[in-house]
């Protein structure tokens, strides 16, 4: 059976997102140019937790992590990462509209699903066999899946900042016990690795 993990970069404040997110800011207010800092200016130093992060048999993502609109689809946006996504596997869109499956360069498919977390869940396992299943964010699709208690391992990656408002991780999703099994620090970020359990 496959693992399911987590991997989120959050604010030391729990958020995964500051406010507002848009086409030219896709972190929100305050959190663009912070929270992904480790992983795109601090490579060599964070390639650890970078090579976890796309090391699935498939992904599942909300809307917002792949599409910056709301609504119907614009056809023409292919998502965030250009001609070959760092996935190299299937990929699955939580949504409420339906999209044609989009295959991209380098093996990645982006596969739209309108049948909420249980769907996309039961698909992504069947297509990861025996490989793991990442929880790719962002906030709110985490949230769903801690609050199902879906996932097996959660990484977080703490950037020493305080947002003080946007998009935050744990909201609504009940008590639950965790496990710590790593932490590492860089100058970036914190990388902490837990199991969850009951």
């Amino acid at each position: 059976m496959s693992t399911v993990f987590c991997d989120m970069t959050i604010s030391l404040d729990g958020f995964a997102a500051g406010p507002n997110q848009r086409l030219d800011t896709p972190f929100g207010d305050g959190a663009t140019g912070t929270l992904p800092r480790w992983m795109l200016h601090a490579a060599e130093e964070n390639a650890v937790e970078r090579g976890r992060i796309t090391d699935a048999g498939a992904f599942i993502m909300g809307r917002n992590m792949f599409d910056p609109g709301r609504g119907g689809w614009d056809l023409e946006w292919t998502g965030w990462w250009g001609a070959e996504p760092p996935y190299h596997a299937p990929v699955f869109v939580l949504t409420h509209h339906e999209r044609a499956d989009l295959e991209l360069e380098g093996g990645t498919t982006f596969h739209f699903v309108t049948g909420g977390i249980t769907e996309a869940l039961d698909r992504a396992k069947a297509a990861a066999g025996d490989r793991a299943v990442s929880i790719a964010g962002g906030a709110t699709t985490a949230n769903q899946f801690l609050a199902a208690g879906l996932i097996d391992e959660l990484r977080l990656h703490v950037v020493p900042i305080v947002l003080g408002r946007g998009e935050r991780l744990f909201t609504d999703v009940g008590q639950f016990n965790l496990t710590p099994i790593e932490v590492r620090h860089t100058a970036l970020a914190t990388h902490l690795r837990y199991t969850i359990g009951s």
